[in-house]
């Protein structure tokens, strides 16, 4: 009885080691959104996979920026939007201090515009909240193995852009503008107002304003009502030019 009792013990001490090493070959993933909802949700599904773990969740650019340092995770998951700061800097910040650890853009923002600004400024990828969460693991994986995500309409758009050439694209004023700048423009066309655009971005009122006054002199408008309207149908085109690329995709 007692040799029996030893070999039972041997064998569920080497299934220990091996539980703990499936652990461990786990690919950790940092979450970062301020909303606990949606990182509960996030989290859950990840944490249910063979191959992927939740390591840490940060809900601002401190704490996110800790855990990066901290955790040393094989990705980061970052939502564009955080309450006390603009995501587009904290990834640059990733990308500057931890040039090895990839990030995942998951955001509610227009894949037309923000995904572009994503990846110039370091991300690996970029998905959209409205999307399904099985994207978000499609997303993780292929990053982790070297790729790129972006959905299939966006790739398409790029492919469009990319084949156009430089000299048509740099003729173009829009692209000389800063991702900002961009950002800036974007929300103009979406009608906010430079109060509300401080707000979105963490920035002073004066601070938009000077950007409105950049925005007019780089797109050689000459009053504020031009800008809006010229923010508006840029938004629009954008819009219709993913859509146009997602319709000829197979």
């Amino acid at each position: 009885m007692a040799v029996v009792s030893r070999a039972f013990r041997k064998r569920k001490k080497r299934s220990l080691v091996i539980s703990t090493h499936t652990e461990i070959t786990k690919k950790r993933v940092l979450l970062v959104d301020d909303h606990p909802l949606v990182r509960l949700g996030i989290s859950q599904l990840i944490d249910r996979q063979p191959d992927l773990m939740v390591c840490g969740q940060a809900e601002d650019a401190n704490e996110a920026l800790k855990c990066v340092a901290n955790l040393n995770p094989d990705i980061v998951v970052l939502d564009l939007t955080l309450k006390d700061s603009d995501g587009l800097e904290v990834l640059k910040i990733i990308n500057a201090q931890h040039p090895t650890i990839p990030v995942l853009v998951l955001s509610i923002h227009a894949e037309s515009l923000y995904a572009e600004l994503a990846l110039r400024a370091g991300a690996e990828g970029y998905v959209m909240k409205s999307e399904p969460l099985a994207n978000v693991l499609s997303a993780i994986r292929r990053i982790l193995t070297g790729g790129i995500y972006v959905s299939e309409s966006m790739t398409s758009r790029m492919l469009h852009q990319h084949a156009r050439g430089p000299t048509s694209v740099e003729a173009l004023p829009i692209e000389r503008l800063t991702d900002r700048e961009r950002q800036v423009l974007h929300l103009l066309g979406h009608w906010h107002t430079t109060r509300q655009i401080a707000k979105v971005l963490h920035l002073s009122i004066k601070t938009v304003e000077n950007y409105r006054e950049k925005l007019k002199a780089k797109l050689n408008l000459d009053s504020a009502s031009a800008l809006v309207q010229f923010a508006v149908e840029w938004t629009q085109s954008s819009k219709r030019d993913l859509s146009d690329n997602a319709d000829q995709s197979p």
